[in-house]
């Protein structure tokens, strides 16, 4: 049984892209709200309260997290990360762009929905998969990839 389990395990093929399935739709999601801002104007965020400098961090923030996670998955690409220091600075991009996704969403779960309890965030999905996909993004990073790096950067020294 054990044989089995092993051979079929060594012959189910490795998709080293499945991330871009989730890092794509994420990215267009934070860019086209970004775009819908534009062009910037403080009158926006006043509408949710929000001062101009805050509103700018809102409008180009999502922009460019979903900007950075696009290129930080093209960082991660087979022979483009072979470039020095190319796979880690792909992987501090991907985890930098999670964490603006995650402190963006949630400050509109903060700001727009005003959750009285955890029923109202959890009512809405939108919001809570965005925030969990930019949890995911800036705990993972390009994790496959630097895992790949540290091996070889470990053999060589050995």
């Amino acid at each position: 049984m054990i044989k089995f389990a092993r051979a079929y395990w060594n012959n189910i093929p490795d998709f080293d892209w499945s991330h871009i399935l989730l890092r794509i739709p994420l990215a267009i999601v934070f860019i086209q709200q970004a775009f819908s801002k534009m062009p910037f104007s403080p009158d926006g965020g006043q509408a949710f309260g929000l001062g101009e400098l805050t509103w700018w961090f809102v409008v180009y923030g999502e922009l460019l997290a979903g900007v950075g996670l696009l290129v930080g998955g093209v960082m991660a690409l087979h022979k483009i990360r072979d470039y020095p220091y190319v796979a880690m600075l792909g992987d501090i991009l991907t985890r930098f762009s999670g964490i603006t996704m995650c402190c963006i969403v949630t400050g509109v779960i903060w700001v727009v929905i005003k959750p009285t309890d955890i029923t109202a965030v959890l009512n809405d999905a939108f919001h809570l998969f965005l925030w969990v996909g930019g949890l995911y993004f800036g705990l993972r990073g390009n994790w496959a990839v630097a895992s790949k790096k540290k091996l070889e950067m470990r053999k060589e020294t050995l």
